[in-house]
């Protein structure tokens, strides 16, 4: 396989990163800000609050999405395994 069918899979692993840690990270945004805000309205000076509280978060959005997140994941798995072959034969 040439350089541009690695350079598509390595650009379809990049796309899927970013798809996959989409929603836990966007979730832990959302919570730290309105944890922050609360805090700073409240003034509780406890540091493992925020860290505490996006934690579980983080965890609840991966148990709820992983369904809907491996799915790409295995696809994209059994594309490369399928064509590895081909992505390590010389020439």
């Amino acid at each position: 396989m040439d350089q541009s069918g690695i350079l598509l899979h390595v650009k379809n692993a990049l796309a899927q990163f970013m798809t996959l840690t989409l929603p836990p990270l966007a979730a832990a945004l959302v919570v730290g800000l309105i944890v922050g805000i609360l805090q700073a309205a409240t003034q509780i000076q406890d540091q493992t609050l925020p860290q505490t509280v996006k934690l579980l978060v983080v965890v609840a959005v991966l148990a709820l999405f992983v369904p809907l997140l491996s799915a790409p994941l295995i696809e994209g798995a059994k594309q490369v395994f399928t064509e590895f072959p081909a992505l390590t034969s010389p020439g």
